[in-house]
């Protein structure tokens, strides 16, 4: 779930009767599992898009970059753009734009087109989904709030299981023969629907801040700093990083350095100043990109180990990650429920060193069973790196911003949130190069050695992560 809070304080809007209010955050929770599903799916089903439509590794690296990349970027202004424009006009141009790019996703004629339109389904996610949080906190009355937001951890956690599997059983079932399609089509239905319930109950004052601006040069630097990384990271192996490549990357860097420039003297800051004066914040910013960026090289290093390694099947595929799933659902509950609370910060140690036992484990598993691994031979593994995993979900948020001031944590969540897309676009993209080089010529062998040194990286990455952890405060204040 991607929660971005208002980057300003806006007068609230009266609350909605309590039914009107369900069904609000009915039509909330409907467009957050369609993010977080069409994530988990595209995953599974990246070897068969890519023997559909051709291309090389590249191809499938951008399929999968695509969606969280364009997500992230609109996440940095599309918070500032609610307050500007009205959260339920952008909510419902959201949902509409997202919904009709997964139908241009689904009648993808080649490799090219589907990047295209996973570019827009992602900017089309990022105008919906920070919007619903903020209408949520709208049309619940304080004393109720609390409650409504309960079915979230439950539920993002049920999406989390079912997504794999939901994947697999599509891609098996190849409705009226169209394989891997049918994983963005199923969304078209959905989006209609909520759309339609969205329409008739979303508020139509829903505590636009008049006030708000919009950086646009702040913005135009940050996403063009964004984009000259993420292209040479993508595209580099393949072509053989050409010199460009390299002029990209600094090029970057200097977009980014322009950005803080820009931070520093625009009156309207994309990005809270006084937010870089706090340690928890910088560490926290090092510590979910390193998460996420882990989290999303190790869950495309399993696909394509199962399937384009072993040869298994997007069912037996989905069915395999079956317990990393519900070992993320489990912690991401427990750690909600009772762990953070009591445990604090020691929480966030304790998830990360599970997960590097889960990676350690797993990286054994592939070493000692080799071809012949089965699904319950890697079952524990899974089960220990997704429960390390779903034990920072819910609480590393809350810690990050554990000293943030009423006008900085809402602006905070937004970065953090666009950091933790970000990081995923850029892990898939980095150690997907890295996982491509070290296959080299495609064999069942040079596959276990790729998926190997992707776990090693992720568990490493874990580590310095445990050790960065102890720099945050020992309670969240949140």
């Amino acid at each position: 779930m991607n929660i971005e809070l208002s980057s300003s304080e806006t007068a609230r809007a009266a609350p909605l009767p309590l039914g009107r209010a369900w069904l609000v955050l009915v039509v909330v929770v409907i467009a957050d599992l369609m993010d977080l599903v069409d994530t988990s799916v595209a995953n599974l089903a990246g070897p068969a898009i890519r023997a559909d439509l051709g291309g090389g590794p590249m191809t499938l690296q951008w399929v999968l970059s695509a969606y969280t990349a364009a997500f992230a970027l609109g996440l940095i202004t599309s918070g500032r753009l609610g307050d500007l424009l009205g959260r339920r006009r952008l909510f419902l141009l959201g949902m509409a734009g997202f919904t009709a790019a997964s139908l241009a996703c689904g009648l993808a004629p080649g490799a090219g087109f589907l990047i295209v339109a996973r570019l827009f389904q992602g900017l089309f996610g990022a105008v919906m989904i920070p919007q619903g949080m903020a209408l949520v906190k709208i049309v619940f009355p304080p004393e109720h709030l609390r409650r409504a937001l309960m079915p979230f951890g439950p539920i993002m956690g049920l999406a989390m299981v079912a997504g794999p599997i939901l994947a697999g059983w599509l891609l098996h079932l190849d409705l009226f023969g169209s394989q891997w399609r049918s994983i963005f089509l199923i969304n078209v239905p959905t989006g209609l629907l909520a759309a339609a319930l969205g329409w008739r109950v979303l508020p139509r004052h829903s505590g636009e801040d008049s006030g708000a601006r919009l950086d646009l040069l702040g913005v135009g630097l940050l996403t063009a700093g964004s984009a000259l990384l993420i292209v040479p990271l993508i595209q580099g192996r393949d072509l053989g990083w050409p010199s460009w490549t390299y002029a990209m990357i600094a090029g970057g860097l200097v977009a980014f350095g322009l950005f803080v420039v820009s931070e520093r003297r625009s009156s309207h800051p994309v990005i809270t100043r006084s937010l870089f004066g706090k340690r928890s914040f910088i560490v926290g910013l090092l510590i979910t990109g390193g998460f996420y960026a882990s989290l999303s090289a190790f869950v495309l290093a399993v696909n394509l180990l199962l399937q384009s390694g072993l040869g298994w099947t997007p069912l037996d595929t989905g069915f395999a990650l079956i317990p990393w799933a519900a070992g993320t659902a489990v912690a991401t509950l427990l750690s909600g429920a009772v762990l953070a609370a009591r445990l604090g910060r020691a929480n966030l140690h304790l998830g990360l060193a599970i997960a590097v036992v889960g990676l350690l484990a797993l990286w054994w598993s592939t070493a000692h069973w080799g071809a012949a691994v089965t699904v319950w031979q890697l079952a524990p593994a899974l089960f220990l790196t997704g429960a390390g995993s779903g034990l920072l979900f819910i609480p590393l948020f809350d810690f990050i911003l554990g000293d943030a001031t009423t006008e900085e944590v809402g602006t905070g969540a937004g970065v953090l949130n666009a950091a933790q897309q970000f990081a995923g676009a850029v892990g898939v993209a980095a150690l997907g190069t890295v996982f491509f080089a070290r296959v080299g010529q495609p064999s069942t062998s040079s596959y276990f050695a790729a998926a190997d040194l992707v776990f090693a990286i992720c568990a490493g990455v874990f580590v310095l992560a445990l050790l960065l952890v102890g720099l945050l405060p020992k309670h969240s204040q949140h």
